[in-house]
């Protein structure tokens, strides 16, 4: 067995879960509408209890929740409301004070305030926006922040005190923080919920915080979860029923540094102790534990650890332990089913928390990039509302196995579930801080003229630099204009809209699956396919990406076939000059046991004189064709996916998801090419001139191009540099990376087999000072195509200066310092999580790889301490493994540099953090990624190319400084910014001289 990530439990109902991942959302759709059914009699009392709803809830607008009305002026469809989302999410969390008012100018300085004037019945709402505005004229004088790091809100300040308009926005900041925090604290938490508007709810209380980066996170979310558990258990009223008491919602990925799948042997090992051991001091203390619903990727390794805890016998007798379930999401349905036969094979109760869900954005941009199929999400808001009407439906079915919670804004869904429920045990839920109008009809005893419902509110605890990601969350999810939550108390809105039946509204739809929503395949229109990926998330497409590679990774009687020498006129040309090819390890399954035969002379010169006497046809071949021909090799790499992956894992030493990203890119250029001798070939352009006269630019190739592509990108850059050559109607000689022959010579073959003349592209195997100078220095070569250092790009065009005839143009993608920039108003966990990923991905043997990480000083600790705990729990090791982050560096020579730079580095700059190497890597070249401080840039003479990352402070003011280091390096491929500034954002894209 290949991957160790696999669910062990492949039972047909967790296999019906994985298969309904991606499922055709129309055929989805067909299915809910099926069995979601209402009779005329049960619609219409749907309809009448929800305009009974809204119509109070209007009539009581002067209680409004002061949150509710405010983003209802401010919702997230005005520049205003994406304004203040952009302030409360980071002003709080920003340290220095130049800092601070930088983000106020740039988020409050051109918003037009005055039209939000009076358009509130509250007076919150007006007295919040008198303020803005005032605020907004004197913070949107012009100003030369950057240049003299001195704000004209900065010349307001007085010498003993902060400036008046920084201390009333970060204070309008924390009013706004309260109405979605429940306390600080959890004993605040706990004396608000005693509050006499309170008393009439349950909670379930939240410690609040993303996923922990590092193991330090974790351990102190875990001691947060203990103490808040000992202290609601102090005021438990254990005469009422378990479920009509306080509760407390766990976060699983705040629980351990690597809460993913690709870990999920050490998550189930680590985590499940810790989540059991919660769920044990919950029954003692006589509460329920709720485990929260997180993104997609994660749900199979929610319900893996949630069977595991379930089943636990310690918990027998108790009927307490509850999971949150996302109604997006086209598996839900199948897990309620799955959760019933845990039910009925263990025999407890399960509460079940269900919600529409948090993260549709992040959940269709996901599904987008990596290619996939379909997406994990309804595309429409109507489809996951009926989505919900569906579930709670089998939950009140399953009254016997399930206590349903039901989470929910909407007076639709309210009235229906209420339909649904009859006399069945159940409760609604809302977050704090929003809903309460609506809920407040809820909760009203029958005497009163309410419903006598009862509702638990979901309480986050914690500081108002913990609330900000959360924060966003919420904005996003409720703020908009389109949300239950802002059109309920909108006058304008008509009744008949907000309580229009979803289920007939989505019956009625021609076309189930949102029109301006495509399948990821479709990206980019008619332009051309995205690139097919493979959900690695899930355990079915696992299963098969896994057999497919074990033919090539295991069987030897494959792997032995695999030869490589070059290919001359479509012709794999053997040779006695037979060289074998072994990179790193047998035990690290890299072993290549192939033929490799190194062109000669001879061959050279066959492949030049064969290279140019074609290359004029093919010009004039129709660009029509040479972009048919280039899609053909796009649909056979992507037949051949599995193997092109497995040839660059034991080539190139490359990852399981590096590789597959490979295969894709590949597959992305032979489009993209395809797509652009489309438009700029086929059709000369016809230029305006004086009568008579006709102008017209037509495109062709130059004659023959020597592609020289480095072994980093074994597949992609090849492919990318010859299909570029080749669309442009050039023949071409290809000479890649002497590491990475194999996949060269698969990919050409693959390229001859779509279509492309076998006199047009040839391959070339051999040292680049021999094989590539040779073709350099020859004058049928009529342009060079090279990727890889600076110093062999140089070298190349002076031997191109130096010859005689036409100048040859030289397309050269070299290394460079590539650096980002992280100012104080940055967001540390993100920066750690893009630190990581452009940092130590590939071993940081990409071309694009952060080197280089500037701090602004004030958060310079910080970060450097959770990036610290975020390398600890790297894994280094076999790249065959989905667990393995970094794999081994591509051969001796590089890893003996690496390990020269970090002993020099010893004594010029300062070690902060080296991940330890694990025991039974003796064999291979690895090297563990380190991470160094250094004073000044210009201590880096020239790229290291490898993983090592350094850190240069800098102060506040001293962007000016490091943009001048940064240019003087004269080159970098890319940059990164982390800034909530717009403004700074601005500022250094205009002046650093970077390629991306």
């Amino acid at each position: 067995m290949i991957f160790d990530t696999i669910s062990s439990d492949s039972s047909p109902l967790r296999s019906a879960i994985d298969a309904a991942w991606l499922a055709d959302e129309s055929a989805c759709v067909k299915a809910l509408l099926q069995q979601v059914t209402f009779s005329g009699e049960a619609q219409s009392r749907i309809d009448g209890l929800a305009r009974r709803l809204v119509i109070a809830v209007r009539e009581n607008a002067e209680a409004q929740g002061t949150i509710d009305a405010f983003m209802q002026e401010y919702d997230l469809s005005s520049e205003e409301g994406v304004v203040l989302m952009c302030l409360a999410e980071a002003l709080l969390r920003i340290p220095d004070d130049e800092t601070a008012d930088r983000l106020i100018q740039d988020k409050l300085g051109a918003a037009d305030w005055g039209r939000h004037l009076w358009h509130s019945s509250s007076m919150f709402v007006n007295a919040s926006t008198w303020g803005l505005m005032l605020t907004g004229r004197i913070v949107g004088v012009d100003d030369e922040i950057l240049r003299d790091g001195h704000s004209f809100l900065q010349r307001l300040v007085s010498k003993s005190g902060e400036p008046v308009v920084r201390m009333a926005i970060r204070q309008a900041m924390r009013i706004m923080g309260q109405q979605f925090v429940m306390g600080a604290t959890i004993d605040a938490a706990i004396k608000r919920s005693h509050e006499a508007d309170n008393r009439d709810c349950r909670y379930s209380f939240d410690m609040l915080g993303e996923a922990a980066l590092t193991r330090s996170d974790a351990n102190d979310y875990f001691n947060a979860y203990q103490n808040a558990i000992t202290r609601i258990a102090a005021i438990v009223d254990r005469q009422l029923p378990l479920f009509a008491r306080p509760g407390i919602s766990v976060k699983l990925s705040a629980l351990h540094p690597r809460y993913e799948i690709f870990q999920r042997s050490q998550v189930l090992a680590e985590l499940t102790p810790r989540l059991l051991l919660l769920a044990k001091q919950a029954r003692d203390a006589g509460i329920t534990l709720t485990v929260d619903a997180e993104e997609a990727d994660r749900l199979s390794l929610s319900l893996d650890i949630f069977d595991a805890v379930y089943c636990a016998p310690a918990l027998d007798g108790w009927n307490g332990l509850g999971l949150a379930l996302q109604a997006y999401q086209k598996r839900a349905l199948f897990v309620i089913d799955w959760l019933q036969s845990l039910v009925t094979d263990v025999g407890r109760m399960i509460p079940v928390r269900l919600v529409k869900g948090a993260y549709w954005d992040s959940e269709i941009k996901r599904a987008q990039e990596r290619g996939l199929e379909g997406y994990p999400v309804y595309t429409r808001k109507i489809s996951s509302d009926v989505a919900y009407l569906a579930c709670a439906q089998k939950l009140l079915a399953a009254s016997d196995c399930f206590y349903p919670q039901f989470a929910t804004h909407n007076a639709h869904t309210v009235a229906a579930i209420v339909e649904l429920a009859g006399d069945l045990p159940f409760e609604f839920q809302r977050l704090h801080g929003m809903g309460e109008a609506l809920y407040r009809e809820v909760t009203l005893s029958k005497e009163a003229g309410g419903l006598g419902l009862p509702c638990r509110v979901y309480a986050p605890v914690g500081s108002y630099q913990s609330l900000l990601p959360y924060l966003v969350r919420r904005l996003l999810e409720n703020g908009a204009n389109t949300s239950f939550v802002n059109r309920i108390t909108d006058r304008h809105a008509a009744i008949e809209e907000i309580v229009s039946d979803p289920i007939v509204e989505l019956d009625g739809l021609d076309v189930k699956p949102h029109p301006h929503i495509v399948l990821p395949r479709k990206l980019f229109g008619n332009d051309r396919l995205n690139s097919r990926g493979i959900n690695l998330h899930s355990a079915l497409s696992l299963a098969a990406l896994e057999q497919q590679l074990s033919l090539f990774i295991e069987d030897s009687a494959v792997v032995t076939q695999w030869h490589a020498a070059p290919i001359i006129n479509g012709v794999m040309i053997d040779d006695d000059d037979r060289a074998q090819l072994a990179i790193n390890a047998p035990a690290n399954h890299q072993c290549v046991v192939g033929d490799v035969v190194n062109a000669t002379e001879v061959m050279v010169a066959e492949a030049l004189a064969s290279a140019a006497e074609s290359s004029a046809q093919w010009s004039s071949t129709a660009a029509e064709k040479r972009a048919a021909t280039l899609e053909k090799a796009a649909d056979l790499f992507e037949t051949h996916c599995a193997e092109l992956m497995a040839l660059s894992v034991r080539e190139a030493g490359k990852g399981i998801a590096d590789a597959l990203a490979e295969v894709r890119e590949a597959v992305d250029f032979c489009r993209y090419y395809a797509a652009m001798v489309r438009k700029d070939f086929s059709i000369p352009q016809v230029l305006p001139g004086p009568t008579g006269e006709h102008n017209q630019i037509s495109l062709h190739g130059r004659g023959v191009f020597a592609c020289i592509s480095p072994w980093n990108f074994p597949l992609a850059i090849f492919v990318g540099q010859v299909c570029a050559a080749l669309a442009a109607g050039n023949s071409v000689i290809a000479k890649p990376a002497a590491q990475t022959p194999l996949i060269a010579a698969r990919a050409v073959q693959l390229l001859h087999e779509a279509g492309v003349p076998g006199a047009v592209l040839h391959l070339l195997i051999g040292s680049g000072r021999t094989i590539g100078m040779q073709l350099v220095n020859d004058a049928r070569i009529n342009g060079v195509a090279f990727t890889g250092s600076t110093e062999t790009a140089q070298t190349i065009n002076r031997a191109l200066a130096q010859r005689s005839g036409a100048i040859v143009p030289l397309i050269a993608e070299t290394g460079g310092q590539n650096c980002m920039i992280v100012d104080s108003s940055a967001l540390p966990e993100q920066v750690v999580i893009d630190v990581m990923q452009s940092a130590f991905n590939s071993a940081g043997q990409r071309c694009s790889a952060l080197r280089v990480l500037f701090l602004q000083e004030e958060v310079a600790d910080d970060i450097i301490e959770k990036l610290s705990g975020a390398m600890a729990e790297l894994v280094v090791g076999d790249p065959l493994s989905l667990a393995t982050d970094v794999g081994p560096v591509i051969d001796q020579a590089a890893l003996e540099t690496l390990q020269a730079h970090a002993q020099w580095m010893q004594t010029e700059g300062k070690l902060l953090y080296a991940t330890p190497l694990p025991d039974g890597l003796e064999c291979g070249y690895y090297f563990s990624p380190h991470l160094f401080e250094i004073s000044r840039l210009d201590l880096l003479p020239r790229e290291v190319f490898g993983p090592i990352l350094h850190v240069i402070r800098f102060p506040s003011d001293g962007l000016n400084d490091v943009i001048a280091a940064i240019n003087r390096t004269h080159y970098g491929l890319t940059l990164g910014v982390h800034s909530r500034i717009e403004a700074t954002v601005r500022y250094i894209q205009q002046r650093v001289r970077v390629g991306n």
